[in-house]
């Protein structure tokens, strides 16, 4: 049974956490799946004018990666492996990535994600493997309802 509560708290302690204070991204989440979007800005672009492959790594992973602590009330998530596929460059609009997660054992949990951007037009893909930390979900990491 889904556990809203959870997943506001989640969404709480990732917009407070000090790396989105620059991306400014947004993060929904639901049992097992999760979404993030993020407006892109000239910020992000490497030489060549287009978004660098660590914003697309960012979206990716922490998509997947919340998909996975949907799952898992009591501490943290690691990410433990991650594989990303980039297969079109964006330079305007958004960037959304729509995760979940697709294998769960007792060690391990496993979530998939697809990026898109403005016109729903892949733009990148990633798989990654998540277990649990010993990192307690509690308010000094910001895990509360806002």
């Amino acid at each position: 049974m889904a556990n809203d509560d959870h997943f506001r708290k989640l969404e709480n302690m990732y917009h407070h956490a000090p790396c989105n204070t620059y991306y400014q991204p947004t993060l929904t989440i639901s049992e097992g799946a999760a979404e993030w979007v993020l407006s892109v800005r000239p910020e992000f672009f490497h030489a060549a004018g287009a978004v660098h492959g660590s914003v697309y790594f960012k979206g990716l992973d922490d998509s997947a990666f919340f998909a996975a602590n949907s799952l898992v009330e009591d501490v943290f998530v690691l990410t433990v492996q991650f594989t990303v596929y980039l297969t079109r460059p964006i330079t305007s609009g958004e960037m959304r990535a729509s995760a979940q997660v697709v294998s769960r054992s007792q060690n391990l949990i496993i979530a998939e994600a697809v990026l898109r951007d403005s016109d729903n037009r892949e733009i990148g893909r990633g798989s990654g493997s998540f277990m649990r930390s010993k990192i307690a979900l509690t308010l000094e990491i910001g895990y509360r309802l806002p």
